[in-house]
């Protein structure tokens, strides 16, 4: 019989962080994991994610991700390692800036003024000398901000596992947790599919697409939705190389389309849509990056990006995101189950916070209360609320 003071369910970006912010209180901490970490079908099993403060007029989560900066840095440096690469984030915009209505990039840029950053502004004719890759007349207006870029996500959890087991932490691959132990509205325990019995004082579910199915109160609440991924071969790849190519975001809010310059690893560009994307569940549902998904990608290509349009697509991916209604997270304890706290809701945004979301669940876990953690608590949320987080691309608005 294994006993924790706390069990960690899941080791993605949520749950590693977690679990090595847990053990350096000082508690005995075990992570559970269906597969290998990190789990192929994972959201955060990809070459990159973006790494930007970029928030429209949501100051808050700003000011998390200005949080999560120097840590990123200090990942680099402490795993030897470039984890984090700091190549700025390009935002392009189909109106311009100076409109007070102008949406997500328009509010994005005076946020970054009103903190005391000075993103470089590009018109057309700047965009097309400065980054030759983007087609010269598609958008208004644009930006580049220097302080942002992209992790190497999958690599990042699969070090940071490495660096949780040489702490001390306990994880256990290839168990799938599949029933939470609970007497008296008390969790005692958790059972894997596997057979195995966990004894815990408390257990953190950072199941990601897996949570609401642990937890079915979360049921109403939360869904999982699956967007398309492409990685491309680009012919021209000295147009898509930093300094000359960053990470992008094409009008995003209005288009769902963003990408990265060429990796420095797998040679390839990734491009990817942050939309309303098509509901899945996480285990019946195949994850499948259909026809029409390439069709739509081809024709954003050719208006935005002309030299990638006709290259080829050596890889897809349907890469599942843990919605929340309002594309917040979720962050608490169970208002009713003593000794479940739930670490999960990334909604296709929240792996850039890494370095401060495991203390945010580890502090929400012990009782106590985190400086950001009250828009994430458990709440009623109706049927008819809509994703507030502004980069989404929404079809209907």
């Amino acid at each position: 019989m294994k006993h924790f003071d706390f069990l960690v369910i899941g080791a993605g970006i949520f749950g590693i962080t977690t679990a090595i912010e847990l053990h350096k209180r000082g508690h005995r901490v075990g992570v559970l994991n269906p597969d290998r970490i990190p789990h192929p079908l994972a959201a955060s099993t990809d070459i990159s994610k973006i790494v930007r403060m970029e928030y429209g007029a949501d100051v808050e989560y700003m000011e998390m991700v200005e949080a999560c900066f120097p840590v990123w840095r200090e990942w680099n440096d402490l795993f030897q390692e470039t984890l984090y690469h700091e190549v700025g984030f390009i935002l392009l915009s189909g109106s311009s800036l100076d409109d007070p209505n102008g949406g997500f990039e328009a509010a994005s840029y005076r946020s970054l003024l009103q903190k005391g950053y000075r993103p470089e502004r590009m018109d057309p004719e700047l965009l097309a000398r400065r980054f030759p890759a983007f087609g010269p007349a598609t958008y208004t207006d644009a930006f580049y901000h220097p302080v942002g870029g992209f992790a190497e996500s999958g690599r990042v959890v699969e070090v940071l596992t490495g660096y949780a087991r040489q702490l001390g932490v306990l994880v256990f691959e290839g168990q799938t947790a599949e029933k939470l132990i609970i007497h008296s509205n008390r969790l005692t325990g958790v059972e894997t599919r596997e057979g195995e019995r966990f004894e815990t004082g408390h257990a953190v579910v950072c199941a990601g697409n897996h949570t609401p199915y642990l937890v079915p109160d979360l049921m109403p609440y939360m869904k999982v939705t699956g967007h398309p991924v492409f990685h491309l071969k680009p012919s021209r790849p000295e147009l898509f190389a930093y300094p000359d190519f960053a990470v992008f975001a094409a009008d995003i809010s209005n288009t769902g389309w963003y990408g990265f310059n060429l990796h420095p690893k797998a040679g390839v560009v990734k491009i990817a849509n942050h939309g309303e994307g098509v509901e899945l569940h996480p285990d019946r549902d195949e994850r499948v990056v259909y026809p029409s998904d390439e069709g739509h990608l081809r024709r954003f290509l050719r208006a935005s990006i002309p030299a990638l349009a006709d290259d080829p697509i050596v890889y897809t991916r349907r890469c599942c995101y843990t919605d929340t209604l309002d594309g917040h997270f979720w962050i608490d304890n169970h208002p009713e189950i003593s000794g479940l706290t739930i670490g999960s809701g990334g909604s296709g945004h929240g792996f850039k916070m890494g370095p401060v979301i495991g203390d945010m669940i580890a502090t929400t876990a012990e009782g106590g209360v985190h400086r950001w953690s009250a828009r994430y608590r458990w709440r009623e949320l109706k049927a008819d609320v809509t994703q507030q987080e502004e980069a989404r691309f929404k079809s209907g608005k």
